[in-house]
């Protein structure tokens, strides 16, 4: 299966590399490369994450990596949605697949 990355989870990939940029480079390298390398494992087994608990739909999940959720959706093929940090309250805006 295909994995895909929506503007806003490039987006955020972006700004968060940025971040940890400021204080360290090459940590933002290996975070941004950690990130993309764990996800690839989704094209072929895009089931093997939870399914978001807050949203409950089997097709909605989230792989967590570090301090962070990658929430993507499974169907034909595996769309990285958006990012948050553990913390953060996830919003259900971004998690429009156009697949409704």
């Amino acid at each position: 299966m295909k994995v895909e990355w929506s503007p806003l989870a490039l987006e955020r990939v972006e700004g968060i590399a940025h971040y940890i940029a400021e204080d360290d480079p090459s940590a933002a390298v290996r975070w941004v490369e950690g990130l993309f390398e764990s996800v690839e494992r989704l094209a072929e087994f895009p089931e093997s994450d939870r399914v978001v608990p807050e949203v409950g739909v089997h097709r909605i999940r989230e792989v967590i990596f570090g301090k962070h959720r990658v929430i993507y959706s499974v169907r034909g093929t595996v769309q990285m949605l958006t990012i948050r940090r553990g913390s953060q309250l996830l919003r259900l805006g971004e998690l429009d697949d156009g697949q409704a």
